[in-house]
């Protein structure tokens, strides 16, 4: 289904048609003097999408969740006074219906929602009959079903102008990012749906503003087609996500600095050193096959021997030393981590097939 998508453009009109499209504006919509002030401020930078939370999902009651329906007659002024499109996130039908009712004109759907397909579909059902852009954030886990469901509801109601937002995954662990790019996901998603347009969210990936210049080249270094990036006018002061919003200023330095290369232009160097990684693909793969083999034969020692097939201290200790060497190559430990990871849950089938036949 997901590959036979007949997508048209999510570009408004008298927006051109160039990487990368730019979405910017507060985490949220505090006061209207706050949201006009930033948006004047942006549209003088050249910004032509406006964004702001009306609605705000919060992971735990007592924070600060919009200012609800009051701040799309704010919006409806940034239209008026700035001729900014403006834009905002949707989590329920009634959510839909307000914001059509005050001339929103783009909406995209946060990560808590599109992790709920029962959302999702209320919200397909409530934009029947809508033209109208709408964005899709990755869900909050790494599950790209998941996030290929939302993009079908959304497309079997009758929308197909539709592009996909990359804000990064949640995870236990934390470190650098506050949600892991795992930028291996987007791009298993633009190989399954090549049409589809995909906005880099470098604010929410970081969650913190030093991080938003280099997550914007790793995009557009990736081929996305755009970025929300969240902008404030005094972001030390916003009430919510202030350490990842920056300055329309500051915003404007970073646009400015960004290096956007072509993705269609391929040289003869080029092709050589893609027929190296295909050479050491092979490779790898032989290697890997070798290893499973040695899996079994481990398999079938502990059949013969009754021993159980997960042995967590061996398991722990090979987790750690090879994670060490691979960053004493200049490879990222996560990513070590998650290939030993997958290698190892390889391994562990092979052997129980083994004791099971």
């Amino acid at each position: 289904m997901a590959e036979s998508l007949n997508l048209e453009s999510i570009l408004l009109p008298g927006i051109e048609e160039k990487r990368p499209l730019i979405i910017a504006g507060p985490c949220s919509a505090e006061t209207e003097e706050q949201v006009l002030s930033t948006a004047k401020d942006l549209a003088n930078k050249g910004i032509k999408i406006f964004r702001a939370g009306i609605w705000k999902p919060r992971t735990k009651p007592g924070g600060f969740e919009g200012v609800g329906s009051e701040g799309l007659v704010w919006l409806k002024h940034v239209k008026e006074e700035t001729g900014m499109y403006v834009s905002t996130e949707v989590a329920n039908e009634r959510h839909v219906f307000e914001a059509l009712k005050y001339g929103v004109d783009l909406l995209w759907i946060g990560a808590r929602t599109t992790a709920n397909p029962f959302a999702v579909q209320e919200i397909a059902d409530a934009l029947k009959g809508v033209d109208i852009p709408i964005l899709i954030k990755n869900p909050v886990n790494p599950d790209l079903e998941l996030w290929i469901g939302a993009v079908e509801r959304i497309y079997n109601a009758g929308l197909h102008r539709i592009g996909v937002i990359h804000r990064g995954f949640s995870s236990y662990d934390k470190k650098m990012y506050r949600n892991l790019p795992q930028w291996h996901i987007p791009i298993e998603l633009r190989r399954r749906l090549p049409n589809l347009p995909i906005i880099c969210d470098p604010s929410h990936i970081g969650g913190k503003r030093e991080l938003i210049a280099p997550l914007s080249q790793q995009a557009m270094d990736l081929g996305f087609d755009g970025l929300i990036i969240e902008s404030h006018c005094n972001p030390d002061c916003a009430w919510s996500d202030k350490n990842q919003q920056i300055t329309p200023d500051v915003l404007n330095y970073i646009l400015n600095m960004l290096v956007v290369r072509e993705t269609t232009q391929t040289t003869e160097s080029l092709s050589e050193l893609r027929k190296q990684i295909d050479e050491l693909d092979d490779q790898l793969l032989e290697l890997l096959a070798k290893r499973m083999r040695v899996s079994r034969e481990i398999g079938q020692y502990k059949k013969e021997h009754d021993m159980p097939v997960l042995q967590t201290a061996r398991y722990d200790e090979i987790l750690n030393k090879r994670i060490n060497q691979a960053e004493d190559m200049e490879m990222d430990g996560e990513f070590m981590k998650v290939v030993l990871q997958a290698i190892h849950e390889e391994s562990v089938r092979q052997q129980i097939k083994i004791l099971n036949d």
